[in-house]
């Protein structure tokens, strides 16, 4: 095991992470807080450290069907955007994942405009669930690394073959610095081969590729995507065991429990806000209070006999989100009450919707959830809360 230590971004752990997972192609585009990433890896294949082709591209789209062109030939693509670039490729995450071509893809998580803002949340990411993609969402910039390398074993096992989206939230991990560690090119080379697929165009076996189908075959197709995603989620934790006992860096698959065992209420994060949270559950804890933390690491594929298991013993679940699907509530949440609906006596789950724009969740934000989540006050209990509203709305 390895134990390089390295002071950077989330965004240069990612760059650092692509260059071990030794790519043949990047297609990039620039996007605040994402170009740090597309910037580096042009450093490393300039100065030689990694051997690729670096495609300058004209946009987010381009960089998309760069991508797409790549993998469709059997190499190993990366490219990285975030927030309004993410939606402008929206149409090619749909080619790129029926195609079943393994793309990894960094995403710096940045509000969507109007109003415009180059801060963080995870609407961007979010609203793009339905489009095939695996989507991790990773705490620090140790674990941004480590996921870019698991991402490429995830995405291209045969079971699998499926595009990775690895979530970062923008500025809060994108440009914030952090000691971690760096793998040995030679571990990661032993731990991910090089990439060899037959789903690739190829004048010995030819195939059809981005095809179409008529409506007698088009569902066939959806269900065979369908179960690619379903069968990562044991590709998911297997990778992350032997990931894990390789570097020493385990994340706990898709999902990781925190003081979850005798917990009467359980808090849900996504992304770098579980850090803090981690914080009050121990702060919490030490104080004597029995609260539990699960950091909900994949919204694809969705863990959601995980979640049901957990909550067979508490009394509340709280999730916070990031996003908010505008007259409804937050998309975690959805997924959450959704696995929960499938229970006998199902715990009560409240949305906690906050940190829009880039605005913080604090620790005393978090500790105020705690507090709702223990009162039993059903009357006056809203299913779906605003963290540090400034002014009061009318329902």
């Amino acid at each position: 095991m390895s134990n390089n230590k390295c002071f950077v971004s989330g965004d240069e752990a990612v760059a650092l992470g692509a260059r071990l997972a030794r790519p043949n192609v990047i297609s990039a585009y620039p996007i605040t807080p994402q170009t740090i990433v597309v910037e580096r890896l042009s450093e490393f294949v300039e100065d030689g450290s990694l051997e690729a082709e670096f495609m300058h591209v004209e946009s987010e789209h381009s960089a998309m069907s760069a991508a797409m062109g790549v993998s469709s030939v059997g190499a190993r693509a990366f490219t990285a955007t975030s927030s309004q670039g993410l939606l402008h490729m929206s149409e090619g995450l749909h080619y790129a994942s029926g195609a079943r071509f393994p793309i990894v893809m960094m995403n710096a998580n940045r509000a969507l405009a109007v109003p415009w803002s180059i801060y963080g949340d995870q609407s961007d990411s979010m609203s793009q669930l339905n489009s095939g993609w695996i989507q991790v969402y990773v705490e620090d910039a140790q674990e941004a690394l480590d996921m870019t390398i698991q991402a490429y074993k995830i995405a291209e096992d045969g079971n699998v073959l499926t595009p990775f989206m690895v979530n970062l939230d923008g500025f809060i991990l994108t440009h914030t610095y952090e000691l971690l560690n760096l793998p040995n090119q030679e571990e990661v080379d032993e731990f991910l081969p090089k990439y060899e697929t037959e789903n690739k165009m190829d004048l010995e076996n030819p195939k059809s590729l981005c095809f179409s189908s008529t409506p007698l075959d088009n569902l066939e197709f959806k269900y065979q995507q369908h179960m690619a995603m379903i069968n990562s989620k044991e590709v998911i934790e297997k990778v992350d065991k032997d990931y894990g006992d390789k570097f020493g860096r385990y994340y706990g698959g898709l999902i990781e429990e925190y003081k979850c065992d005798d917990a009467s209420v359980l808090l849900v994060t996504v992304g770098s806000v579980t850090g803090t949270a981690r914080v009050v559950v121990d702060n919490m804890r030490s104080e004597g209070i029995k609260v539990g933390l699960v950091k909900l690491r994949y919204m694809r594929p969705f863990p959601e006999e995980k979640i049901i298991e957990l909550s067979k013993n508490v009394d509340k679940i709280g999730v916070i989100d990031k996003n908010i699907s505008h007259g409804y509530e937050g998309t975690v949440f959805t997924h959450i009450n959704s696995a929960l609906s499938k229970m006998n006596n199902s715990p009560k789950a409240i949305n906690f919707i906050g940190g829009m724009g880039g605005r913080d969740i604090s620790k005393e934000d978090i500790k105020e959830i705690f507090k709702s989540l223990l009162t039993t006050n059903e009357d006056k209990e809203k299913t779906v809360q605003f963290i540090g509203m400034g002014c009061e709305i009318d329902e």
